[in-house]
């Protein structure tokens, strides 16, 4: 699938025309953060949350810019609008820094989406567990070198992802994913401080509380994953998948509680139109 236009500073412009200069040392070096936003049938799932945590993000690295949440987010409904109402892929938003603000520059590029396969969503996912913790971990950064050799691995061992684990011994996140693992009706994940809280790390814990389940934010060790029900991750593409395997660790079965969840949350993103529903406010 491609697609014929992207947007460059608010502007439309023709695809062939998404080029940074290779003397850009900025986007050379990684000074720059981005978004993933998924688009289905000329929707963006929640706008505002991508937009408020790009521009976080580019605060944490200090990379000074023009660009405001309003700005961000009518450029990208411009090139939604452009793509047509049916329009359904994945949105890279890509905030590149330079040597003044009034340089930085906003490039949305549409992407073909990236569908699982659903079998995966029935039997889990196999993981690989790397020490790993990345620089600046409340920030979408462009530095994703260790990330992208840590996801290509897993992939050459025929898994799905790699998922870090800290100095202290304990699982903070996936290469491009968060991680919970789930007790009866208690999730538990690393808190924001040590992780990038995704956006749709963000809605499964509002539907999970709507759900009335707890929610405990702390890493949990490899030890203490064991002896949990289950585990999954979260992700733009992905939603809730289930984990079957933590290296050589597998759990016996998806439990029930999971499995509610994932229901739950499949019904809230029928019914959410792009936007958090006041209820889950």
């Amino acid at each position: 699938m491609t697609f014929s236009h992207f947007s460059k500073n608010g502007t439309i412009l023709p695809h062939d025309d998404a080029v940074i200069p290779l003397q850009s040392i900025e986007y050379t070096y990684g000074f720059g953060v981005y978004e993933t936003i998924r688009v289905l049938n000329g929707t963006s799932y929640f706008l505002k949350d991508h937009c408020e945590r790009l521009i976080a993000s580019a605060k944490i690295i200090d990379l000074e810019h023009m660009f405001t949440n309003v700005f961000i987010a009518e450029a990208i409904v411009d090139l939604v609008k452009t793509l047509g109402e049916s329009a359904t892929c994945n949105l890279k938003v890509l905030l590149v820094g330079a040597p003044t603000k009034e340089d930085a520059q906003l490039f949305i590029l549409p992407l073909a989406p990236l569908f699982p396969d659903k079998k995966l969503y029935r039997g889990g996912i196999r993981t690989l567990v790397a020490s790993y913790e990345r620089l600046y971990p409340q920030a979408k950064t462009l530095n994703m070198l260790p990330s992208y050799l840590l996801y290509r691995k897993a992939r050459q061992e025929g898994c799905y992802d790699t998922i870090f684990m800290n100095r202290d011994g304990c699982i903070t996140e996936g290469t491009r994913t968060n991680f919970f693992a789930i007790r009866d009706k208690t999730l538990f994940t690393a808190p924001d401080e040590m992780v990038l809280a995704g956006v749709t790390r963000k809605t499964v814990l509002r539907v999970a509380r709507q759900s009335k389940f707890s929610i405990e934010e702390r890493a949990l060790d490899l030890s203490e994953i064991k002896s949990c029900d289950g585990a999954f991750v979260t992700g733009t593409s992905i939603g809730i998948m289930p984990v079957k395997t933590i290296d050589d660790f597998s759990f016996t079965e998806i439990p029930s509680a999971l499995r509610e969840l994932m229901a739950q949350y499949d019904v809230f993103k029928k019914t959410c139109h792009g936007v958090m529903p006041k209820e889950y406010e």
